[in-house]
């Protein structure tokens, strides 16, 4: 019998863009890597990193914020349609764009241009890996549109996990609203994931609202409002993310 060979493990070259290390890493996409540095908050061996930076193999890399002296805030926010989250491109406009904070913060995640909901923004760069790390399992809840009856095997499949390329979803939390709605927990971020789950069983979706993060709810606010997140709701969100 002809014996094959053991497959190779690559290994990660460096020195490596900034974006990319931090994907390889789990820690974010590239996109969202470059919205963290953008946003100032990724160090380099303590020193604040820039689009394009390239890292060796045994730098320090963090995402962090200096305690503002105004202290730590955060806020609830119903992103409206065609607006994006960050990085805007010559023709969009960001949250940032659109709506004055009475601090200075950003956002953490993303959601894309043609959905809407809740958008957690704070100042607070202890919650960034927290939150949107891969490896820390939290609940993120959706209310989909989609173009045609929703079927029984359709919600199945989004329960037990479908495959989108080479990666395979996680399990989920589904249940029908009504004829063309339901409602998705999931506890993953990959890109335009929702849309690409419905477009792999023929579904076009309508409207996509996001309206649970966690403990947060997006509650009543309409399209570019927000509120603070404040009390036992902050100190519950906090706790679950294991910040003191």
């Amino acid at each position: 019998m002809r014996k094959t060979k053991p497959k190779a493990i690559l290994k990660p070259l460096y020195p490596m863009r900034i974006n990319k290390y931090m994907a390889l890493k789990q820690y974010a996409t590239r996109r969202e890597a470059d919205e963290l540095i953008s946003n100032g908050i990724v160090f380099i061996n303590g020193k604040k990193a820039v689009l394009g930076d390239q890292v060796n193999q045994r730098d320090k890399v963090e995402v962090k914020t200096t305690s503002p002296k105004e202290g730590y805030k955060y806020y609830a926010y119903n992103k409206q349609i065609g607006i994006v989250t960050s990085l805007p491109n010559s023709t969009e406009k960001s949250i940032l764009d659109v709506t004055e904070f009475p601090t200075k913060v950003f956002p953490l995640g993303r959601l894309d241009k043609e959905s809407t909901g809740l958008i957690i923004i704070t100042n607070d760069g202890r919650i960034t890996d927290k939150l949107l790390n891969p490896r820390n399992i939290h609940e993120k809840e959706y209310v989909v549109e989609v173009d045609k009856p929703i079927e029984h095997n359709f919600l199945v499949n989004l329960i037990n996990g479908i495959r989108l390329g080479e990666y395979v979803t996680k399990k989920a939390k589904a249940r029908r609203i009504d004829k063309h709605t339901f409602e998705i927990i999931i506890t993953e971020g990959k890109n335009r994931q929702i849309r690409r789950m419905c477009a792999s069983f023929g579904y076009d979706v309508i409207n996509l609202t996001r309206i649970r993060i966690m403990n947060i709810l997006l509650g009543k606010l309409k399209q570019g409002e927000y509120r603070e997140i404040i009390g036992d709701e902050l100190k519950e969100f906090l706790q679950k993310l294991s910040i003191n």
